[in-house]
């Protein structure tokens, strides 16, 4: 505790000195926001009663955001998460328990969250002089459209012409833990070359219309050695049975139209690319399929919400990603490059605000603890929705989902040598087979929410969900459909924004 106390004394004595330093002088500005949020959740059966899984627990996160002017058009910002963690948890060593063993907190290891102070973003902002161009360089913030397919933090620079065309470049990979852009992989060795991201994008709006249009080109060249940046090297599970990502190009549109009471936001994007990484079985932890070389695939997003009376909403929204019906041939199905889980359809099948990115705790059955599907992976589905304000204060939002899978799902089991070992991820004896059952039925969600604003900037949220699952979410999370519990939970959070 008393080293977590100088951490912190030391971090807020460094924003004041700075801060005053600049007020003093007189010709830097300083302005910041920032944001608190505690929530309490209760999950329960995410394994769809695959063994016991009953989680109750509290999680806290203060984040700031300081903005340095140091001239008219010049800026410094930053963005960093404080006393960001479990209650109880937050304090421990990087994924170790007292008893040496590895702990929980492993879910956020490599993100200094239980360390008192994780920065987000490091980033200038400069207008270059006489023209319409912004520039900025560091670590920033990368997104496209609803964040279907792109949503990070990462290295790089940006450029910005009169506040509509965006051109960018991002470091997203040295390759490996150093400098080396070496290919040693011929001689047994680490493929140390990068993977590095270009992307466009071009905003505009009218009276009624707020469109985008993108563009992303990524490669990851250090692929020689049989693995790469996506899926291998990010330090947790995405969904099971994704292809290692060689080459992708992304190209889509964006738009959020109006009309009185009418309002509809879509987005349909088209990915393709490359898998260069020749695997012939699937590890046991079903990190990756087996497929020919070339992946592919696209999403489709519409969501309308009407404003019946002033205190009566109905909304809908509609999903559809592509998916891959063979894990162990023909092409691999690609739905995104990297996200952090901010794409929100419900509370629990798609809500994956996950601990590997931007969040500490699953929120989710996307979580790297499950592994079922995130945004629109292989998905497609159907929401009603409602709204009604008691007051301008108070609100309740519910939804029903129907969830189906756009290929079918197989059933899979894990596969050990001709001894009979029982199967280990990190045994290479051990390995995954994938059966001749499926199904496209994932299953039905009801969602439900109530917000009170207890003041314009504090809210209180009272939000939960019933995941009814059918087979396909059962092959998916379990390699089966032996277990179809019904998963739920309940969340109750105050955010406090300023």
């Amino acid at each position: 505790m008393g080293r977590r106390i100088i951490v912190l004394t030391v971090a807020l004595l460094c924003v004041i000195t700075i801060a005053s330093a600049a007020l003093a002088g007189g010709d830097t500005k300083l302005t910041y926001k920032g944001v608190y949020t505690a929530w309490a959740q209760s999950q329960h059966d995410f394994m769809l009663g695959n063994g016991d899984y009953d989680d109750n627990y509290a999680v806290q996160m203060l984040r700031m955001m300081l903005d340095f002017e140091a001239a008219e058009g010049v800026h410094a910002v930053t963005r960093f998460d404080m006393a960001q963690g479990w209650w109880g948890v937050d304090n421990a060593d990087r994924g170790v328990q007292r008893t040496g063993a590895s702990g929980g907190s492993a879910l956020f290891d490599y993100k200094d969250t239980n360390f008192l102070l994780h920065v987000d973003q490091a980033y200038i902002v400069f207008a270059v002089p006489d023209t319409k161009l912004k520039a900025k360089v560091g670590r920033m913030w990368y997104g496209l459209g609803n964040k279907l397919v792109l949503d990070n933090n990462l290295d790089g620079v940006q450029f910005v012409y009169d506040g509509k065309f965006n051109l960018g470049f991002a470091k997203v990979s040295e390759g490996v833990d150093g400098l080396s852009d070496v290919d040693n992989s011929s001689t047994g060795g680490a493929d140390a070359q990068d993977a590095n991201l270009f992307l466009g994008q071009y905003k505009n709006a009218t009276s009624s219309l707020k469109y985008e249009l993108y563009g992303l080109v990524y490669q990851d060249a250090g692929d020689g050695d049989g693995t790469t940046y996506m899926p291998n090297d990010i330090n947790y599970f995405r969904s099971r049975f994704t292809p290692h990502i060689s080459e992708l190009n992304i190209f889509g549109a964006a738009g959020k139209w109006q009309n009185g009471n009418l309002t509809v936001d879509g987005e349909f994007n088209v990915l393709s690319g490359k898998d260069k990484v020749a695997n012939a079985t699937i590890s046991a932890n079903q990190l990756t399929d087996i497929n020919e070389g070339d992946i592919s695939g696209y999403n489709l997003y519409l969501k309308a919400n009407n404003s019946v009376s002033s205190s009566f909403d109905v909304g809908g929204v509609f999903g559809m990603g592509s998916g891959d019906d063979d894990w162990t041939a023909g092409d691999g199905n690609v739905n995104k490059l990297r996200t952090s889980g901010f794409f929100y359809v419900t509370e629990i099948w798609e809500d994956s605000i996950m601990p590997d990115e931007e969040g500490i705790t699953p929120q989710g059955l996307g979580a790297p603890n499950v592994r079922a599907y995130r945004e629109l992976e292989n998905t497609t589905l159907f929401q009603l929705n409602a709204t009604y304000k008691f007051s301008p204060k108070v609100s309740l939002f519910g939804s029903f989902t129907s969830i189906k899978a756009t290929e079918a799902i197989h059933e899979w089991m894990v596969m050990t040598d001709d001894n009979g070992t029982p199967a280990d991820p990190s045994d290479d004896t051990s390995w995954t087979d994938v059966g001749s059952a499926s199904s496209t039925d994932i299953g039905t969600e009801i969602d439900w929410k109530l917000v009170w604003k207890m003041y314009p900037n504090l809210i209180l949220a009272f939000r939960g969900g019933v995941f009814t699952p059918g087979d396909a979410s059962g092959y998916l999370i379990n390699g089966n459909n032996s277990n179809l519990e019904k998963a739920w939970e309940h969340k109750t959070m105050i955010t406090l924004k300023f």
